[in-house]
């Protein structure tokens, strides 16, 4: 596989991809969270089959898939390697009628989307930009988001798959391959079939910046607040309304000002309001609550239970209750465990010419709960920049890079360009 190959390989594939609908949405109660899910994954599962991995399987209920390429080789290491991605999209802005293409050798400047919406990506809106001229860009028109999360992933590990498969001499180490969906909107590959997957260990693939990768995520869990007022005629309420929007603005005053996402960075945790709807009779609170170390962690949400705990005490403790529910873990308190598994990825990202970043990251990720489900999973970057926004793009170059990384992680050479 020469460059020239790969790149074309997974720049269309991005786009064959990039064009299904495969959004997620909050707050379903049903997994997966949208029907349209199991139409890529059944596009990968027919595409595995094709190509010809083996143990293809598409779990129809739970839409996961499954496949494996087999080593034919006795100088190849016997112990599998795993590498999972993402299928859904996030609901952050429209993910239908997605339009990719191709912007060819970016030159530096600001690039034209959508020339009849005049729709423009301003340079110096994105700085990122400045490291990606020369590069090929794939790009929306601006009215969606381009689903790079994660599908960029999806089709790094799809060029590996088929390239391995189209060529058994070459020694690698057997691969495990598992797509899931929800990601985007906490379902964290809950129904991944560990048995069935059948590795020991893995790779996600998921994040922007290409060399980047972690092993080391946030505590998270979510508050649900839910506040009963009365309401009554304003010209006779003296005494009588209780406003639950007043409560409801009480207890946000009461969160630190400087612990919030847009004030906080590095391994600073925060509290944040996601989602608040509030009538005079009913008010109705979602927040997020983070942070690296498990204490501080811990005190968060007993800071948050002793602000409900104040105004139950002021208002009625059967006006105001509180639910806290744990998301996932810091799993850095397991691999700390297995650190071959980051040093791998670190030479493997070092040996195809990148110098690696490691950095605490500021969310989850599917192996967030895989890792503290038996399953240790560090993290590598897809690539892709400004994601979940309608200005995403993904390099082409980096996806190629991110097949050459995985190329090394699996042990097997690297073929003449």
């Amino acid at each position: 596989m020469n460059r020239g190959d790969t790149e074309r390989k997974v720049t269309e594939r991005l786009i064959r991809y990039a064009r299904v609908n495969t959004q997620s949405r909050p707050f379903q109660g049903v997994w997966p969270t949208t029907p349209c899910q199991m139409d890529l994954a059944r596009m990968l599962a027919e595409e595995l089959r094709c190509l010809g991995a083996e143990d293809v399987y598409l779990d129809e209920k739970t839409c996961v898939v499954y496949a494996g390429i087999r080593s034919s080789s006795s100088d190849a290491p016997a112990s599998p390697v795993g590498l999972i991605a993402h299928m859904d999209t996030a609901p952050d802005a429209p993910g239908e009628n997605v339009r990719p293409w191709v912007l060819k050798g970016y030159d530096g400047g600001d690039i034209l989307l959508n020339e009849e919406k005049n729709i423009v990506m301003r340079a110096a809106d994105y700085p990122n930009l400045k490291m990606y001229v020369g590069c090929d860009l794939v790009l929306t028109d601006g009215t969606t988001l381009l689903g790079g999360d994660d599908k960029a992933s999806i089709a790094a590990i799809m060029t590996l798959a088929e390239y391995l498969a189209a060529h058994p001499e070459i020694p690698h180490a057997p691969l495990r391959i598992a797509f899931t969906p929800d990601e985007e909107v906490g379902g964290l590959a809950r129904d991944l079939d560990l048995e069935r997957f059948g590795a020991p260990n893995a790779y996600t693939l998921d994040g922007d910046h290409l060399g980047w990768y972690e092993d080391e995520t946030f505590n998270a869990s979510e508050a649900k607040i839910v506040i009963t007022g009365r309401s009554v005629h304003t010209g006779t309420a003296k005494g009588i309304m209780v406003n639950a929007v007043d409560i409801a603005a009480e207890l946000m005053a009461m969160l630190p000002r400087d612990e919030k996402p847009q004030t906080t960075s590095g391994v600073q945790g925060f509290y944040h309001v996601t989602s608040c709807t509030a009538v005079c009779e009913r008010a109705s609170l979602r927040m997020i609550i983070r942070d690296f170390d498990r204490e501080k962690f811990e005190a968060r949400e007993n800071y948050v239970r002793e602000c409900v705990k104040k105004l139950q005490d002021r208002y009625g403790g059967d006006r105001i209750s509180l639910e806290i529910g744990l998301q996932y873990r810091n799993m850095k308190e397991i691999l700390r465990n297995t650190p071959e598994l980051a040093e791998r990825l670190k030479k493997a990202i070092s040996d195809s010419g990148i110098t690696p970043v490691c950095e605490p990251f500021r969310g989850g990720t599917d192996g967030s709960s895989l890792t503290w489900r038996g399953l240790p999973c560090p993290n590598l970057s897809a690539g892709y920049e400004n994601a979940h926004g309608r200005f995403e793009y993904v390099p082409v170059q980096s996806m190629a890079k991110n097949v050459e990384i995985l190329m090394r992680l699996c042990g097997a050479p690297m073929p003449e360009t």
